[in-house]
């Protein structure tokens, strides 16, 4: 397999906007898109190869079939490890948070989630959900929940372009209006919503909440003052925005020519800023390219890249 562009997965969830076609070049059939599932091999959306002998098909079928692209790292976990999406939230997403991989594994059948955020874009004032600012009981979250009056325990942050935020299992959050966010997240689809501003889905039902799995999976202490992620500059131009068992995150501005090479590991490139090229392939804001592992990947341009593998 060679170095590809992807073909995202598209979602329409009722908080989403309009701007991954109108601004990230993407293809969606949707009017509304709220998230373009940029890497992806959970059935939930897959993603597509856009180049060479294997264009159309599903990366996770090609895997499959060719492992080694994963490297010793990616091969290393028993199911593929990172999904990556575009998330655009013209409106707020509904409180919520997820468990660990034990509780996940136990109860749901599924792996729990660990996940980053890199603010893309934002609107001037707009903010996000990081955790609770207060202690509280189990008791007290679930009369909070059901009865008013979570908002005020919530802990909003404001954010800007570029912000990273890093959420473990565990940690209640929201992705706040006006926010694009590129987020990198252990491969699972799994969600306890906590509260969602009494929306309701395309049918005019209520939207399920999960208040009481959340209360037992959720931490219920104030988030800890500091960082928001344990960002390291690597150089000039690379800062390290994440590591964790299931990714390691990098933001690379490039402006000229630079390589990326990973001999443990594949790698997928998310353009968020610029235009150029990734080993002849034309790439511009919104494109992701998977690079398998040992391959190099050559960049021209001027762009800001996102840059996981494991």
């Amino acid at each position: 397999m060679n170095i590809t562009r992807l073909e995202p997965a598209y979602k329409n969830y009722i908080w989403g906007g309009t701007r991954l076609n109108r601004e990230y070049n993407k293809t969606s059939p949707y009017d509304i898109t709220a998230e373009s599932w940029e890497l992806s091999c959970h059935d939930d959306g897959l993603c597509v190869i856009a180049d060479g002998a294997e264009k159309g098909r599903a990366l996770k079928d090609v895997i499959a079939e060719n492992p080694d692209i994963l490297g010793k790292n990616g091969k290393a976990f028993d199911f593929f490890p990172i999904l990556i999406k575009l998330i655009d939230a013209a409106d707020k997403l509904s409180v919520q948070v997820h468990p660990d991989d034990e509780c996940a594994l136990a109860n749901e059948k599924s792996y729990g989630k660990t996940e980053m955020w890199y603010v893309v874009d934002a609107e001037e004032g707009a903010s996000l959900v990081y955790g609770l600012k207060k202690d509280v009981t189990k008791e007290e979250f679930l009369d909070l929940a059901k009865n008013g009056g979570l908002m005020d325990i919530l802990n909003f942050v404001p954010v800007k372009k570029g912000d990273v935020f890093f959420i473990r299992s565990g940690m209640i959050h929201a992705i706040g209006k006006g926010i694009l966010i590129a987020e990198i997240q252990q491969n699972s689809n799994l969600t306890y919503r906590v509260y969602d501003y009494d929306r309701r889905d395309k049918e005019g039902s209520l939207r399920p909440l999960h208040t009481e799995k959340a209360a037992t999976v959720a931490d219920l202490t104030r988030v800890q003052d500091g960082g928001f992620a344990d960002i390291k500059q690597m150089s000039e131009n690379v800062r390290r925005l994440s590591e964790c068992k299931y990714f390691t995150v990098d933001e690379i501005k490039v402006d000229g020519k630079y390589e990326i090479k990973n001999d443990d590991s594949f790698v997928c490139i998310t353009a968020v800023e610029g235009e150029g090229e990734i080993s002849g392939l034309e790439v511009k804001a919104g494109t992701s390219v998977f690079v398998p592992c040992g391959e190099k990947a050559e960049i021209t341009g001027k762009m800001t890249l996102v840059v996981a593998y494991v």
